[in-house]
């Protein structure tokens, strides 16, 4: 294995768990690794990290957000943007 073959993980500051049955649905973030708030939407997840100080440039970068049980667009339970194009 060449020196330049590695595994990086990201270890963002943000981490938004999955979507939680809810009315209306909702994901809860984090911050640090502390709960932070319940998020509706992205607006939700921006405002809880300019709360916290956090600018968010990208929400696609893993540097900045990890999004668990699907991305910045799952919002509904049971939906994967990525099954439905199939």
């Amino acid at each position: 294995m060449s020196e330049s073959a590695y595994l990086y993980l990201a270890n963002p500051r943000i981490t938004v768990l999955g979507v939680q049955h809810g009315t209306p649905p909702f994901r809860i973030v984090e911050i640090d690794g502390e709960v932070v708030g319940k998020a509706k939407s992205v607006t939700d997840v921006l405002d809880a990290a300019a709360m916290a100080g956090i600018t968010v440039k990208d929400l696609d970068d893993p540097d900045a957000v990890r999004w668990v049980g699907g991305d910045k667009f799952t919002w509904q339970p049971g939906k994967d943007p990525i099954a439905d194009l199939g």
